[in-house]
Parts: structure tokens; C-alpha cells; sequence
């Protein structure tokens, strides 16, 4: 039979605390090399976008509680929603006495100016632009891309995001 070797010891009290610190210190970086490459991989070859990394629909929750925030506090403003092509922001507004219907849709930008972001005047349906110029709710530029609010059983609402995966909005009509 042969005789199994012994593990050598670490004799100096340098070696005792220097070998745990780097057995730890390699544990952690082979740990964040593996998740590192799970995120590769889970990444690559995205042209069309997955839940994972960006989600078809984003669920808001009841049609009731958010009818009651935007009359309460003006309209939702999303911003920088991340998709694949890039960070979007959206202005969700309701309108009427009905939780499930009345739901527009715009872009946080004026028409015809992607480039200029508004910001909302907190509790109200007023945006400021990029020049510093006051734009009510519905003089922000209508969606051209068929993102659109989504109610599912007169009691869910959603954002269907799909359109974002086709490229970034387009401004003519």
C-alpha cells in the first residue's frame, strides 16, 4: 500500500497569515472571473433582447393606483429606460373618470427634438425643456414607435417596450 504524503506546513508565522490571505484573495478574483463570464455569455449575440436584459413589458401594477398617482402628482415620467438600443424615456398620462382607459403615451422630449430631454415640474403635468421653455404633457412629442401602455384584465397595467428592440425612436411621421 503506498503511504499518502503529508500536506506540507507552513512553519514562519509570515507564511501562516500570508497563505490564507492569498488563497482568499485567488478564491474571490476566480469567483469574479466566472460571473464575469456568465454575463458574457448571457450578453452576447443580444440583437434581439431578452427578459433578462430587457424586459418586453414592464408591469406598473394596478390601473386604479396609477390613475390615482397621476391625478394626485401629474403625469409618470420614466427616464432612461434601458433596452438594448439604448436609454429611452417615456411620460405616462392618464385622462377621464376610467382606471383602464384614457392612458397616453409620449416621449420626454418636445416634437421633432430627441435631443432636447425635458424634466417635470414634481406634482404637476408641466415640463421644462432643454432651452428652460414650459410644455404641458401633451405638447410632448406623440411615440412613433408602436411602444404603447397595455391594460390586461381592467386591472394590470403595463409599458410594452417591444418596439424599442428595432433601433432608436425616429422623429418624422
Amino acid at each position: 500500500m503506498a503511504a499518502i504524503p503529508k500536506v506540507p506546513e507552513l512553519r514562519s508565522p509570515v507564511a501562516r497569515a500570508v497563505a490564507p490571505v492569498a488563497a482568499g484573495i485567488a478564491f474571490f478574483a476566480l469567483l469574479a472571473l466566472i460571473t464575469w463570464g456568465i454575463a458574457a455569455f448571457l450578453a452576447s449575440d443580444s440583437s434581439e433582447p431578452t427578459d433578462n436584459l430587457a424586459p418586453a413589458r414592464l408591469e406598473l401594477g394596478s390601473v386604479n393606483g396609477r390613475a390615482s398617482d397621476v391625478e394626485e402628482d401629474g403625469p409618470l415620467l420614466f427616464a432612461e429606460l434601458s433596452t438594448i438600443t439604448g436609454a429611452r424615456s417615456l411620460v405616462l398620462d392618464h385622462e377621464g373618470g376610467d382606471p383602464a382607459n384614457g392612458w397616453r403615451l409620449y416621449y420626454a422630449f418636445p416634437p421633432d427634438r430627441p435631443d432636447c430631454p425635458v424634466t417635470q415640474v414634481r406634482g404637476t403635468a408641466t415640463f421644462i425643456d432643454c432651452e428652460g421653455s414650459e410644455l404641458d404633457v401633451t405638447e410632448l412629442s406623440p411615440p412613433t414607435d408602436p411602444v404603447r401602455p397595455v391594460v390586461e384584465d381592467e386591472r394590470t397595467l403595463y409599458l410594452d417596450l417591444r418596439a424599442f428592440s428595432a433601433g432608436p425612436p425616429t422623429t418624422d411621421g
